[in-house]
């Protein structure tokens, strides 16, 4: 299937070769057609291979937004769009329990009395099966670590 593809991607390849031959005046009329299949034929599976990594890389985008309540707590599956603002901009650093419920929700998981998570929601990625959290972490009744990672 990927020849096929290939040989596909291969035939405007070779037009535009062909074209630019012309337009450079390099060859004559009747080598022009054999010289354009080469160049062709050659970066065709070039083309094909950045089209694969195009298709990869716009695949795994996902924007991302500033942290806000209403959103957290409307579109919880895509909470993993804001939890790079928590993260870096250390809003709940220094926060009591009681004021990351206010700010977050109540539907967090519990490991232990200083550690806390909440659903982030599956991030775009490739081959990607779990989903990822958000770690929070205590030391007397206090935020000292917010993290991420898939659960």
């Amino acid at each position: 299937m990927t020849i096929i593809f290939i040989l596909l991607l291969a035939i405007p390849a070779y037009f535009f070769f062909r074209w630019l031959l012309k337009k450079l005046d390099i060859g004559t009329i009747k080598n022009r057609k054999y010289v354009a299949m080469f160049p062709a034929l050659l970066l065709s599976p070039l083309l094909y291979i950045v089209i694969i990594l195009l298709w990869m890389a716009s695949s795994t985008y996902y924007p991302k937004h500033d942290f806000s309540t209403y959103h957290w707590k409307t579109n919880i599956e895509e909470r993993y769009t804001m939890s790079e603002h928590i993260i870096t901009s250390n809003l709940l650093i220094g926060k009591t329990k009681a004021e990351i419920t206010t700010l977050l929700g109540n539907d967090f998981h519990t490991y232990n009395t200083n550690h806390i998570s909440y659903y982030l929601g599956y991030l775009p990625k490739l081959f990607k099966i779990d989903p990822d959290v958000l770690d929070i972490y205590f030391e007397e009744g206090i935020v000292v670590k917010v993290s991420q990672h898939e659960s």
